[in-house]
């Protein structure tokens, strides 16, 4: 028979809390879970402190009831049932708990957990009145069970103590009323609102650079949510210089008072006790150090939820960053109209028209603001104040005078920040929050221009670049992101100015000029491999690596030309021709080799054979692209003989396709005979050095001979034995070309199907490359092949977006493969003008993808 219940008693009148669980296979948690228990001054009651002569089951049943919580700690064992029960006394102890609060804790991972606690966990899941987390360690389950339990007794057992100085927090107290529109940042807010709304989501942070906006952004959203009915609180440390007064500026703003008598932390946990809040703290970056208060305060308040603001992530399990990037930019070619739409330009126009009631963006001053916007990278506060000079001066002088933007960038609204009040302020204030090491290394890294990869940086920074990148992109100094797929780092332009400005003081001086030879020589090693790898089949993601770092490759260029390092500056650019090929680069590189050659004339330099020889390539070939009637072909036979002579026949034999082009479109027309001789020269030289790429090149050259001699069978052999070399070399490009080139032939012979089948294919390499020579060509062998069906709708998207691809690229076509044009001017003769122009000018309107979707049945 069971004893009365009342006749047992725990040792003292203190607050109970029952802990239930298997003994043996969680002895080391329940010794924990006792500790923590007592830390609170608690009384814990657990079966094996009961020493009395009573039965087992009659024992906790009996503490049960004399009980005020209730906490069940489980892992893989249920427990014994006896003979007699249906149950085992863990379960019974649960059912057993009736209406006292419910604290349970579940170790994980349990792979052999009996399917009988299973059960019963998911019984206690359903139960909406028990409170339940995981756990993986002793350590953690007494962090978790303190918590709770200050929780709980705050929520409900405290009542009949002296009322905390606290005073009732309305909804939205503290938050700043915003002076102007938030402009362009609709998406974010909404994102960010959701963000807050996930369950299981306690603290987010708005990460970004200084001047991005996290504080705008933060008062928006905890305006909203205050509109909601939740009550919002907003806490500002942009003045508190000390992480101890962080708590108390917290206090401050949910209204508990400080008055002594007991810790700020314990106010506060006892103020909010219960009460669903949205705390904004905002301006953490340099206060990280009391990120620890934040993790004590929303694991001691299960409704209390954080959203901070900060430079740096607080790097915390409970965190979950928003990156907050730059406003949208208006593309380089976009009407007014289109540019007004860029979030970046409107803000810029708001603020403008603030300052100056008649200001209006007008078709003459859109691009100057769209230069405006670009050149400060989307920043909010740089453009804020770029538009604040619209009363003393129009867009065009702000942008002229925007290489000195840091000095230009001042004299922000007086009622901002002191440190937001300039740009330069602002990124100051980053800066200081880093240590020596990190410094140095941001100095060290205003020597890259533009995005670059880890790999880069490391051979810039050397030893601690981890720790150095680590702590810059902690500040938002650096940011980091995928571009098509390869992982970069940058700077904000207006960040790298400031950079470059202190690498010029004399004490950075000789540090940076030891990064800058370190970031030359990265560059051209990386030039080198690429002039191996871009003939494999790794082109595609060489090209992609390649363009990742394109502004770098760019900037090294220009460093060896104004150092007069010219032999330098030649083997760059020719470790690089195929990627400047088929990036469309090479314009740039002949302004680059025609400087070279000026440079030595007038300055008396004895250029190298080799780099002689690669100046005369890059200039006469490319001009043969460019202006038809130059004649280029004694430049072209005088880098022939220095290739030669310098033991690069494979260089010379490359320029032997150069001279039979140049032969195959004179000004004086085709010489053929010469063309083919000059062909043959060069294939012989690629032969000889065993250059398969070089052999698919020429052979599809000496195949277009063949068409325009009417010898279509031959050049389709010529077009096939190219496809080949190339496939075999797994080098994309070449596979291109000829795949391109074999269609013709198949088109001429009536086979439409293998020609459009070839075209699409090498279209679609063309664009995965962005190779624009390889789309334009795709798009008008396609746009051939529609016109011959009578397909005059498909046919004007085709040549109108070619048309447009080519009046935007510059890309011409000399002595090309040009048959779509007597196809479409048939069009026209079956009265089909007005469907063709229409089409064309849709065409060219339409993005490539969408013309090519819209064509091929791909939509």
């Amino acid at each position: 028979m069971d004893a009365p219940a009342a006749s047992i008693r725990t040792p003292d009148q203190r607050i109970r809390v029952f802990l239930s669980s298997t003994l043996r296979e969680l002895e080391p948690e329940r010794e924990a879970a006792r500790a923590a228990i007592e830390s609170l001054h608690l009384a814990p009651v657990m079966f094996e402190l009961g020493a009395r002569p009573h039965p087992p089951r009659s024992l906790y049943r009996a503490y049960l009831a004399q009980s005020d919580i209730f906490i069940g700690l489980y892992w893989q064992s249920y427990g014994w049932t006896s003979p007699d029960e249906q149950i085992s006394g863990l379960e019974d102890e649960y059912l057993l708990s009736g209406d006292l609060p419910h604290l349970i804790y579940i170790k994980s991972p349990a792979p052999d957990r009996d399917p009988k606690l299973a059960e019963l966990l998911d019984r206690i899941r359903s139960d909406d009145t028990s409170s339940y987390r995981s756990f993986e360690t002793p350590a953690e389950l007494a962090q978790l069970i303190v918590a709770d339990l200050a929780t709980l007794l705050a929520d409900r057992f405290d009542a009949s103590r002296a009322a905390p100085a606290a005073v009732q927090v309305e909804s939205g107290r503290g938050i700043p009323a915003p002076f102007t529109k938030l402009v362009g940042r609709a998406a974010e807010q909404q994102q960010l609102l959701e963000l807050l709304d996930s369950p299981g989501v306690r603290m987010v942070t708005i990460v970004g650079p200084g001047g991005i906006g996290k504080s705008r952004l933060a008062i928006e959203v905890a305006g909203a949510v205050a509109a909601s009915g939740r009550e919002v609180a907003f806490t500002m440390l942009e003045t508190v210089i000390s992480p101890d007064r962080v708590l108390s500026m917290i206090a401050r703003a949910a209204g508990v008072r400080e008055t002594g008598e007991e810790r700020v932390e314990t106010k506060l946990v006892t103020a909010l006790a219960g009460r669903d809040m949205l705390l904004v703290v905002d301006n953490m970056e340099h206060l990280l150090d009391a990120t620890g208060d934040l993790v004590r305060l929303i694991t001691q308040l299960p409704r209390l939820q954080l959203l901070v603001t900060s430079r740096s992530p607080l790097r915390v399990r409970a965190e979950r960053t928003f990156e907050l990037g730059p406003l949208s930019l208006p593309d380089p070619d976009a009407s007014s109209t289109d540019a007004a739409d860029a979030s970046a330009v409107a803000l810029f126009v708001e603020r403008a028209t603030a300052i100056s009631p008649t200001f209006r963006l007008t078709p003459d001053q859109a691009p100057a603001v769209a230069g405006i916007v670009r050149a400060l990278d989307g920043v909010p506060l740089a453009i804020e104040l770029a538009a604040a000079r619209t009363r003393t001066m129009p867009p065009r002088e702000i942008l002229k005078r925007l290489d000195s933007a840091l000095s230009l960038l001042v004299g922000g609204a007086r009622d901002l920040p002191e440190r937001q009040q300039t740009v330069r302020s602002t990124i100051e204030w980053s800066v200081r929050l880093l240590d020596a090491e990190a410094i140095a290394a941001f100095e060290s890294l205003s020597v890259f221009s533009g995005p670059f990869t880890f790999a880069a940086a490391a051979d810039v920074l050397g030893d601690g670049a981890v720790a150095a990148m680590e702590a810059l992109v902690d500040t938002s100094l650096l940011w980091q992101h995928e571009r098509d797929g390869v992982q970069v780092f940058g700077m904000l332009a207006l960040v790298r100015a400031f950079a470059r400005e202190r690498a010029q003081a004399p004490e950075a001086a000789d540090a940076v000029a030891a990064a800058q030879d370190r970031w030359v020589a990265h560059y051209i090693a990386v030039a080198h491999d690429a002039a191996v790898r871009m003939r494999t089949a790794e082109q595609v993601a060489v090209i992609r690596e390649l363009d990742a770092e394109r502004e770098n490759l760019a900037a090294i260029v220009r460093h060896l030309l104004d150092t007069a390092r010219l032999d330098d500056a030649a083997d760059f650019a020719w470790s690089l021709y195929l990627y400047v090929w088929i990036a469309g680069l090479l314009g740039v590189v002949h302004d680059w080799m025609a400087e070279l050659l000026e440079r030595a004339d007038r300055d008396g330099i004895e250029l190298s054979t080799r780099t002689e020889a690669i100046a005369l390539y890059f200039t006469r070939a490319v001009t043969y692209w460019q202006d038809p009637d130059v004649d280029v072909l004694p430049g072209l036979r005088r880098a022939a003989e220095l290739f030669e002579k310098c033991g690069e026949p494979e260089s010379a034999a490359l320029t032997q396709v150069s001279i039979g082009l140049a032969y195959l479109s004179a000004p004086t027309g085709p010489d053929l005979a010469s063309g083919r001789a000059a062909l043959e020269k060069g294939l012989a030289g690629f032969r000889g050095a065993g250059d398969r790429w070089g052999q698919a090149m020429i052979l599809v050259t000496l195949g277009r001979i063949d068409m325009a001699s009417q010898d279509v069978a031959a050049a389709a052999q010529r077009f096939d034995e190219s496809l080949a070399l190339a496939s075999s070399a797994g080098e994309t490009l070449g596979v291109v070309i000829a795949q391109h080139h074999r269609a013709w032939p198949r088109f001429l012979r009536g086979d439409l199907d293998g020609a459009e089948s070839d075209f699409a294919e090498a279209l679609d390499t063309s664009m995965a490359m962005r190779h624009d020579e390889g789309i334009t060509y795709g798009l008008e062998g396609l746009a051939a092949v529609r016109a011959a069906q009578r397909n005059a709708e498909q046919t004007g998207l085709l040549v109108g977006a070619a048309q447009r691809l080519r009046r935007h690229t510059g890309l011409v076509n000399p002595g090309g493969l040009a048959f779509y044009g007597p196809l479409v001017d048939a069009l026209r003769e079956f009265g089909e003008g007005p469907v063709l122009d229409a089409a064309m000018q849709e065409g060219a309107s339409l993005p490539v993808s969408e013309v090519v979707a819209r064509v091929t049945d791909r939509r």
